[in-house]
């Protein structure tokens, strides 16, 4: 094993934790119903109750699926339909009605997003997209008037990355000429009711179109020599990061930098046909547990450093009537009998285990128990260097990085010796000092 490995071994054995048993705040689930096979929805929330995720996103309105919600604790997106769109857009007390017959009606399940219609900018459908932002506008106003709960729903829609005429490298990204005129009034609409730009991220995707070894470790969160940014001079890691800050860029470039960004879709598939290079169990696996670990660590991405966007994973349940390749129906986490497909780490209470590597025995080190010791990095090495073990380790399944995020107990100062310095592997574990 070379020095640089033993550093990053060391890293994470010295950050890995127990993860935490309680529902994660960022993590969502996707919930599609183009199959035949689906559990009842009150099996469906028991399993959702025994997981760690807090939101679960639909596509509709489905109104046995909301009430077996009430109670979970467990937040909802409902999608008003793309047919949908004409009437709520032109006729207000059709938004009312809708509202009252699809939120107003489940008191007891709470709602936090609508998204009016799915994909619609991207359709080609110029009509449609013209009626777009009027009908959340009628929608909003209607949860506006019927205040209580409801005032709090955020109006949003959902996009995918083909809505962006650039994404790489992150700090060129830039929406499409042709939709910017209905975008711009969309995002500024979505900024004045504090809503979120919902996008479709898949890092999968990106793979497929450059199958290389070194494209499949980037976009699962693997070790890798990283993608430099030439303009921003900022060396990206994942995919995952790289995306998202092309979106946060293109918002900018719009003239929204500070709109908030949800991520309503991604995943990997676990099987696919020949063709489709890299839909397998191992990479679907590595990459649900390594995204959801990097969410964890709560180190953002570089333009959206210190906190985790709200991401919703594709899916709970395979859809088996989906149309198209294999691997469109083979993204969800568990089976239709409640069994894992693979071991995703959201079950609560699940823990992580840390590396089998041990680390280097150097100095005072030797038969220390890690979960007693923190990390001083070694003269001579640089910051960027560290940067990056520091970045690789804290996307790392298990990991805890909360104290070193801005507000937590170990950020001041914010420099990246310090950070590693520490950050110990539980807390109060401060008492042994380890040179990297």
């Amino acid at each position: 094993m070379d020095r640089r490995s033993n550093h990053l071994s060391l890293i994470l054995a010295l950050l890995l934790s127990v993860s935490s048993s309680s529902a994660q705040s960022f993590l969502g689930v996707n919930y599609g119903e183009v199959a035949d096979n689906l559990p009842p929805p009150d099996a469906t929330a028991r399993l959702l109750k025994s997981t760690t995720i807090s939101k679960v996103r639909l596509y509709g309105v489905d109104a046995n699926f909301i009430r077996a919600m009430a109670g979970t604790k467990i937040s909802l997106v409902i999608g008003a339909s793309n047919g949908d769109i004409p009437s709520l857009a032109t006729d207000p007390a059709a938004a009312s009605r809708w509202l009252s017959a699809n939120v107003l009606a489940f008191p007891d399940t709470p709602i936090s997003i609508i998204s009016v219609g799915n994909e619609v900018l991207e359709l080609g459908d110029a009509s449609l997209a013209s009626q777009l932002l009027p009908a959340m506008q009628n929608l909003h106003n209607a949860a506006v008037a019927a205040g209580g709960a409801a005032a709090g729903i955020k109006i949003s829609t959902v996009n995918t990355m083909a809505v962006l005429s650039q994404s790489y490298p992150p700090s060129s990204g830039a929406f499409h000429p042709d939709l910017n005129s209905n975008l711009q009034q969309i995002v500024a609409f979505l900024q004045k009711t504090s809503s979120p730009f919902m996008i479709n991220p898949y890092p999968y995707f990106a793979y497929q179109s450059d199958p290389r070894p070194e494209t499949l470790a980037f976009c699962l969160f693997q070790p890798n020599a990283g993608r430099l940014d030439a303009v921003s001079k900022i060396t990206y890691m994942n995919m995952f990061d790289a995306q998202l800050d092309a979106v946060k860029s293109a918002l900018g470039h719009l003239g929204f930098p500070n709109t908030d960004i949800v991520v309503a879709e991604t995943g990997w598939p676990y099987r696919g046909d020949s063709s489709e290079a890299g839909a397998n169990l191992e990479n679907a696996k590595a990459y649900t547990n390594n995204l959801i670990s990097h969410l964890k660590s709560q180190v953002g991405t570089p333009l959206m450093p210190g906190k985790s966007v709200d991401t919703y994973l594709f899916a709970l349940y395979d859809e088996d009537l989906k149309p198209g390749p294999t691997s469109e129906r083979s993204f969800g986490l568990f089976h239709p009998d409640l069994t894992p497909t693979y071991d995703a780490g959201l079950t609560s209470g699940s823990t992580s285990v840390a590396p089998s590597t041990a680390p280097p025995q150097s100095g005072n080190s030797s038969n220390i128990p890690t979960s007693n010791m923190w990390c001083v990095p070694k003269d001579g090495v640089d910051d960027a260097q560290l940067q990056v073990d520091l970045d690789y380790a804290c996307a790392q399944q298990g990991v805890d990085c909360g104290p070193i995020q801005p507000g937590g107990a170990c950020y001041d100062p914010n420099t990246v010796p310090c950070n590693l310095c520490h950050e110990p592997v539980v807390p109060g574990g401060w008492e042994e000092l380890m040179e990297l």
